[in-house]
């Protein structure tokens, strides 16, 4: 499944919704897509969506998409 993750870019600066970015990985789970984010970054993770069929084809059309994929 595609999880759409919402973070913060550092954990050391106070979290403003201006500074909100994205990302898109796939995992099976969003505890697993945690995981793997926390792993790979530091960002501050503020929220993990689960995207739906018709949600991932919404956010494909977006010129924005794209799949990040970490190193295994």
């Amino acid at each position: 499944m595609i999880f759409k993750v919402f973070y913060q870019p550092s954990k050391k600066i106070n979290p403003r919704r201006e500074n909100t970015q994205s990302l898109y990985v796939e995992a099976k789970s969003q505890v697993d897509a945690r995981i793997m984010v926390e792993k790979e970054t530091s960002y501050n993770i503020e929220h993990i969506e689960g995207l739906d069929p018709k949600a991932l084809e919404y956010e494909q059309s977006s010129p924005n998409y794209k799949l990040t994929e970490f190193n295994k």
